[in-house]
């Protein structure tokens, strides 16, 4: 059953959301290689503790991190570990708080360094996919609208794979809730948005082919032609005429730019039109 919210619970959610992302662009201030996922891992648990929350990921059904750290082919469920990160690098990080009863999560792809035209346009064409989909995030809208805005910028303008075995969520007081959110669908299909429901939106694009596989410890799901995969997600609330983003890259954005070892090249970047 898909549930709609209350205003003031949708409040709540929306200060969940903002938390992880402060938290994220404290990470994004101190990203650099030589780090460790596993350190980023535990840095991240210890500020969702002091904010009075609970890692949402943790032994969620078994899951033994705090959070997902995506290294380049790695598309989503990264195990943290001790591998120095390194230049060139693109870290998909994806973080979740339960407080007050209700989960705030979300995704960020961060670059480490010099890359590739190709991996910085990548990042690039991600995010706004993001954005696109979020703009039909609207009241009368249905699912498919947004998945089909997602999947005609980033497959049908850029060729690039679009992971179908994962999809975006609603979200509540658990992480997952009706309705499943494709990146990839057709207009005017799947179930009608509804004022006051929350959902995660996450755009998951292989700079290759969409095909993937999961590793033998049952989380990690890697592209399956080792092309790098970027992620972003945003909460959001459906609405009439305009989507309330409840979490915030604008602060995330913001740590970025004081980073020397992290590459915010692409947001100057306009989008092809």
């Amino acid at each position: 059953m898909i549930q709609t919210k209350t205003n003031a619970e949708v409040a709540i959610m929306q200060q969940n959301a903002t938390t992880i992302s402060r938290i994220l662009a404290e990470v994004a201030k101190i990203l650099k290689p030589g780090m460790t996922t596993l350190q980023i891992d535990e840095m991240c648990k210890e500020m969702i503790l002091a904010e009075g929350g609970i890692p949402t990921f943790y032994n969620y059904y078994g899951y033994p991190y705090n959070m997902c750290t995506s290294v380049n082919d790695v598309v989503v469920h990264g195990f943290p570990n001790s591998t120095p990160l390194k230049e060139g690098d693109i870290v998909s990080l994806d973080l979740g708080i339960t407080k007050e009863g209700y989960v705030g999560e979300h995704a960020y792809s961060f670059i480490l360094g010099e890359t590739t035209p190709e991996n910085l346009q990548l990042v690039r064409v991600t995010k706004e996919a993001l954005y696109k989909g979020i703009e039909k995030a609207v009241t009368g809208n249905r699912v498919g609208d947004i998945a089909y805005a997602i999947q005609s910028h980033t497959e049908g303008k850029y060729g690039y794979g679009v992971v179908r075995e994962l999809v975006g969520h609603g979200l509540g007081k658990t992480m997952h809730e009706e309705p499943n959110v494709p990146n990839y669908g057709k207009r005017g299909t799947g179930p009608k948005l509804k004022t006051n429901m929350t959902i995660a939106i996450e755009p998951m694009i292989n700079l290759g082919k969409r095909n993937i596989f999961t590793e033998k410890d049952g989380w990690t799901i890697r592209t399956r032609d080792g092309q790098p995969s970027v992620h972003f997600e945003h909460n959001v609330c459906v609405k009439e005429g305009k989507a309330l983003i409840l979490s915030d890259f604008s602060i995330i954005e913001a740590a970025e730019r004081t980073n020397s070892n992290l590459n915010t090249s692409y947001h100057n970047i306009q989008e092809d039109k």
